[in-house]
């Protein structure tokens, strides 16, 4: 339950009512987050336009190394609501327990270099933005990632940012602490 009035399918009208009705046919449910910004249904409406977009539109990531991202910024922020979703979602894609405890809690453990090093970039981003440095993308270069590859590592660790500052400041994440 979240600090503020959350709206859900069952008490939605009008374009948020038919927001609702569409997610169910494309996904199947809804979720707190998305619920908690019920009171806005245009910017609901365009956050999940920019959440589809940034996780599964073609590009050079693959859904593993997306979902890595989401883990290890949501983490790095206790968010808990959200590392349980995105971990979830991580377990279609990594079956080894190790690598996906090492994503969660100890990034710098990762056994594969890109994996690692995409991990490693998100946490400093979430955790120290003001100390991020050039070396930083030079690491992610030299794991073979281009410059389109590393703005969406990017975009999709502000997006996590973002996600995970709506969850604990309107308390839809309280519960897990």
């Amino acid at each position: 339950m979240a600090w503020i009035e959350s709206i859900d399918e069952a008490h939605a009208e009008g374009a948020l009512a038919a927001f609702y009705a569409d997610l169910r046919a494309r996904r199947g449910h809804s979720t707190p987050i998305l619920e908690v910004q019920g009171l806005d249904p245009e910017a609901l409406q365009q956050h999940l336009v920019l959440y589809s977009h940034l996780m599964f539109a073609p590009g050079g990531l693959s859904r593993d190394e997306r979902e890595i991202i989401a883990v290890a910024v949501s983490a790095a922020n206790g968010c808990g609501d959200c590392v349980r979703e995105h971990l979830e979602r991580l377990q279609h894609y990594i079956e080894e327990p190790e690598t996906l405890d090492a994503v969660r809690a100890a990034p710098e453990n990762i056994a594969d270099a890109r994996q690692r090093a995409i991990a490693l970039y998100a946490r400093k981003l979430t955790l120290q933005p003001h100390a991020m440095r050039v070396e930083d993308i030079t690491a992610l270069r030299a794991q073979g990632l281009d410059d389109a590859e590393i703005l969406r590592v990017n975009l999709i660790t502000a997006y996590f940012n973002f996600v995970n500052r709506i969850a604990q400041g309107l308390g839809v994440d309280a519960h897990a602490r």
